[in-house]
């Protein structure tokens, strides 16, 4: 647990009021944030809501006034960013997951037993990732990409979802032949979609380390910091672990 984070428990009132926190949480991880949120509720007076999107842009609305108590991100520069503009509370940052990259397609054919093969494949037309400007995971699963096939680039084959969420549906509804997306996202996918995957080796990419942040407006909000000590408890972290998660 940071130390800011602590010293504010320790300076609230032992018993209090039920509190609701506005938590901003990039897409590639709302889903396990709402089972946390689920599990956090169960044995508190206070109320989580959630407000996903690309880290991009909720880093923008985050800098325009969004009214949100705490950010998850899935990298670690907007919310340094936002920690050193004073839009977060000094000292409050942490890590609380390192993301994973799968090739995923619903034609189990389409996936071979190595990377760079799928990608090769004359099956394979189209390739979703999430935007690069907007999203980690994209910035992640285009350096995957290029470190695999050195100087042969899909750049014809790519199209690109706003965010993880976008990219995985790109794929469900047939749209791409297949996406290199969140591994996360292929763990959680209704048993109902078909198809294979494969993880894309760690040594392709940056490590996609995720921070999350007590913003400015959450310094005095009790739900918003009991919920990012809640999320820093060992049984979490291994709940975020087998959720598809470094």
């Amino acid at each position: 647990m940071t130390r800011s984070i602590l010293l504010l428990l320790l300076l609230m009132p032992s018993i209090s009021v039920g509190e609701e926190a506005l938590i901003a949480v990039a897409t590639n991880f709302q889903p396990v944030m709402q089972q946390l949120a689920d599990d956090f509720q169960s044995s508190s007076p206070h109320h989580i809501r959630l407000s996903s999107g690309s880290t991009g842009v909720l880093f923008a609305q985050i800098k325009n006034g969004a009214p949100f108590d705490a950010f998850f991100a899935a990298d670690q520069a907007r919310p340094a960013v936002l920690e050193a503009s004073g839009l977060g509370v000094a000292g409050s940052r942490f890590t609380y997951a390192e993301g994973r990259l799968a090739f995923w397609s619903n034609d189990p054919n389409l996936v071979r037993d190595d990377f760079e093969d799928s990608l090769r494949s004359e099956r394979l037309r189209v390739l979703a990732i999430a935007n690069p400007d907007l999203a980690p995971y994209g910035q992640a699963a285009r350096s995957a990409i290029e470190a695999a096939l050195i100087s042969e680039p899909l750049k014809a084959k790519l199209v690109f979802g706003e965010n993880v969420g976008q990219t995985f549906s790109l794929v469900a509804t047939g749209n791409a032949d297949a996406g290199v997306i969140a591994l996360s996202a292929v763990n959680q996918k209704p048993e109902w979609l078909q198809g294979a995957y494969l993880e894309v080796s760690a040594n392709l990419h940056p490590p996609i380390r995720q921070d999350a942040l007590l913003l400015r407006r959450g310094k005095q909000n009790e739900a918003a910091i009991r919920f990012l000590a809640f999320l820093q408890d060992d049984a979490v972290r291994e709940i975020i672990k087998t959720s598809g998660y470094r």
